[in-house]
């Protein structure tokens, strides 16, 4: 049995993980219920969840180290604001009523992939805006907001930055996609899981299937992201942004 569930958790963190690296974000959509569905509460399914995904950002670090591929001042900009935001989002996260925190992040994250659908040309070109002190700011103090979700809810705050990325700061969907797999899925889970650690209990034996998954499926799916371009990209953001919010909405 315990082999069994091992496996089991494996897998769905390795699909989980695949298509989140892939398409920026999104691994919440299946690992972390999937905890849920085998008996974790809440708290301790985020948890252990948030430290598991760590691992996706390590896999994708992994795969994108060669490329060259990150922007030093948008790095410090995304890690100064977001950072603070994760921590804020971690300690105020027993106090928001989960099912009406949810529905609305469904909406949201649905509208990001509408958004995205309904702009043909967005993320296929880089348009990188002129970093300028109040796009710095701006686009920073969106982050810290998105860093408080990245905090608090695990499902879609990654797919939040990349399009921010994309949007604002004028990326490509494969440069967004490789910030927010590095600098989202390493140091602000990282953050957001020491965090929780200290307000909420693990399931300590659970973790090294789950690490394991997503240590794979973060560098499989960030070697499909390079290979494949930003068409492929552009579309799989769409398609899990769109799950991940009707799934959020109906519960």
């Amino acid at each position: 049995m315990l082999d069994l569930e091992h496996t089991l958790l494996f897998f769905i963190s390795l699909i989980a993980n695949i298509f989140s690296a892939f398409a920026g974000g999104g691994a919440g959509l299946i690992q972390f219920p999937a905890l849920i569905f085998l008996g974790l509460p809440f708290g301790i399914a985020l948890a252990t969840h948030k430290i598991a995904s760590v691992a996706l950002g390590i896999g994708a670090t992994i795969r994108n180290i060669r490329e060259g591929s990150l922007d030093k001042r948008l790095t410090i900009t995304m890690l100064g604001f977001g950072l603070p935001g994760v921590i804020l989002g971690a300690n105020v996260i027993l106090l928001v009523p989960d099912r009406s925190a949810e529905i609305a992040l469904g909406i949201v994250t649905a509208g990001l992939g509408l958004y995205s659908v309904f702009k043909p040309q967005l993320g296929l070109t880089r348009k990188e805006a002129t970093l300028t002190p109040r796009t710095m700011l701006v686009g920073g103090l969106v982050l810290f907001v998105i860093g408080a979700l990245n905090g608090s809810l695990t499902s879609g705050s990654g797919l939040f930055v990349t399009l921010w990325l994309v949007s604002w700061f004028g990326l490509d969907y494969k440069r967004a996609v490789a910030h927010t797999l590095i600098l989202v899925g390493l140091f602000w889970n990282g953050t957001g899981a020491t965090a929780l650690a200290m307000l909420s209990d693990i399931k300590w034996e659970w973790l090294p299937a789950l690490l394991l998954g997503s240590l794979l499926g973060g560098y499989i799916g960030a070697h499909l992201a390079i290979i494949k371009g930003n068409q492929w990209i552009k579309r799989a953001y769409e398609t899990i942004t769109l799950i991940i919010g009707i799934k959020l909405i109906i519960g």
